[in-house]
């Protein structure tokens, strides 16, 4: 299952704005390869909507069926909160139950 977490208000080419919804996956422990230490984490991805701000706004807690699923990518700098730049090949995008 996977959370809608919130909406952010984006634009495209043209600066005709749309919401994205945010999600989130279940909870995930994972092991920290510089320490060995575990640590809770969740996946995170947006999907593009139709919908009104108000609309999403009430969305908010709203569960749906499916996972978040990491996908290869180009590669691209993203930065730490630490201000360290890396190199990343991936993301991650929502995949409904049941999809092929």
């Amino acid at each position: 299952m996977v959370t809608i977490v919130g909406y952010r208000i984006s634009k495209n080419k043209s600066e005709k704005e749309f919401i994205c919804l945010e999600l989130q996956g279940d909870i995930e422990m994972v092991q920290s390869l510089e320490t060995g230490a575990f640590y809770a984490t969740a996946r995170k991805a947006s999907v593009t909507s139709t919908f009104s701000e108000e609309t999403a706004l009430g969305l908010i807690g709203t569960k749906m069926p499916g996972i978040i699923k990491r996908v290869k990518s180009d590669p691209y700098d993203y930065m730490l909160a630490d201000g360290t730049v890396i190199k990343l090949a991936h993301t991650y995008a929502y995949q409904p139950e049941n999809a092929p």
